[in-house]
């Protein structure tokens, strides 16, 4: 504590390099503190579970077929075919997958005259094996009965009287929508007007984009309704995949040779595509913070070699009168410390400042307190770490010459 009145006194002849150096801590702990939370953010949006067995999953999606007279056979012999493919143990044909980034969504509502919907859910629609070609973990109930199934086009038919028996629904919406409650055997509308009776419950079925945003983002549902479009979905060993995939594009060509390959990929590469800009992002950011901090460092080592050269006759007085070399050494650390935690209060100030402006314009979530002093410790360290060098440095100064400087 003896070292804090001198240091002050020395700082305030000093003002301009301190409050360089001071604003210079500030701003690089908000915005390393809001860059790391975004990072955060980021990852837990990758690490988002979908509910699908992605390491075993393959997808082929062609143009043509959905403007073919008789596409629901010609559907119907696709997958046949595909069945047939060896390694293959599962395959379905659905109007949408997981981070497809198509938008089939649905109000569900509770009662049949009800204005205001209850949620909106993405709605995946396919025919047999849908359930176990995605991989999906029933939590509660069963998968879809034979006799669920109905045919897309007859659904769509004009005037068509054909009703969807069964859903399939998400825990989240399960939750949403039957909250304390088991949602089997309950009924819900949401296409047509009849009730469409749950009858499963899956742990996780995540939408194929990012309507509604994160709160809404496992709000699905599946129906037993089989299309003659969309994307074919195969589901083999893991190690299988690309080799199944080839085979799977091969023998879709040969049923049918005039249509158009539009996508043909592992759905491991699909989830990669959709999460490029958020990788890509995160890697940015951890540019950003790297960048600050060195420039943050190197600052704090060229403001503390600065004063040690102006201060050198001072350090060889103190040197002198008795003042160990770990004296000197706690000298400048202690000094450092103080602009470091100036620095720091007012960086915490700015990050909540600059989170706000964040959450008006961009709807992020409230940076939470626990990233101040994570940052805070950062930059203690850092400053300590910069600065030893050049105080190191001073405290090796013999006494007799530093006692000749001018």
């Amino acid at each position: 504590m003896a070292d804090i009145r001198p240091i002050l006194s020395t700082l305030r002849r000093h003002k301009t390099a301190s409050a360089l150096i001071v604003l210079e801590i500030a701003l690089s702990c908000a915005i390393i503190c809001n860059a790391v939370f975004l990072i955060t953010t980021r990852l837990e949006r990758i690490d988002r579970p979908s509910g699908l067995a992605e390491t075993e999953l393959v997808r082929v999606n062609m143009a043509g077929i959905g403007r073919n007279d008789n596409a629901e056979a010609l559907a119907r012999e696709d997958l046949a075919a595909l069945r047939a493919i060896p390694g293959v143990k599962a395959a379905t044909l659905t109007n949408q997958i997981p981070y497809g980034n198509s938008s089939w969504n649905s109000s569900v509502n509770l009662e049949p005259e009800q204005q205001n919907p209850t949620m909106n859910a993405s709605v995946y629609l396919g025919g047999e094996q849908l359930l176990e070609t995605f991989g999906l973990r029933l939590v509660a109930g069963r998968d879809f009965n034979t006799d669920e199934y109905v045919d897309w086009e007859a659904l769509d038919a004009p005037g068509s009287e054909v009703e969807i028996p069964s859903a399939i629904i998400s825990r989240t919406a399960a939750e949403r929508l039957f909250p304390g409650e088991s949602a089997v055997g309950k009924s819900i509308y949401s296409w047509g007007e009849n009730a469409i009776k749950v009858v499963g419950v899956v742990e996780h079925l995540i939408r194929p984009n990012e309507n509604g945003g994160p709160s809404e983002v496992q709000l699905s549902i599946m129906l037993p309704v089989r299309v003659p479009f969309g994307n074919y979905v195969l589901r083999t060993e893991p190690d299988r995949r690309v080799e199944v995939l080839k085979a799977a594009v091969s023998t879709l060509n040969q049923v049918n040779p005039s249509r158009v390959l539009l996508d043909d990929d592992t759905f491991i590469e699909v989830r990669d595509e959709y999460y490029r800009q958020d990788k890509a992002m995160a890697w940015l950011l951890v540019a950003v913070i790297i960048g600050l901090l060195v420039v943050t460092a190197l600052g704090i080592v060229g403001l503390a070699s600065f004063w040690v050269a102006q201060r050198t006759k001072q350090i060889g007085v103190r040197r002198a009168l008795g003042a160990t070399r770990g004296q000197v050494l706690r000298y400048f650390q202690t000094e450092n410390f103080l602009l470091a935690t100036l620095g720091i209060v007012i960086g915490m100030a700015l990050a909540y400042g600059i989170n706000l402006a964040l959450m008006e314009r961009y709807e992020l979530a409230r940076l939470p307190a626990i990233y101040l002093p994570v940052g805070a410790v950062a930059l203690w360290l850092l400053g300590q770490v910069a600065v030893f060098g050049p105080a190191r440095r001073a405290a090796a100064v013999p006494p007799a010459v530093a006692t000749r400087s001018v």
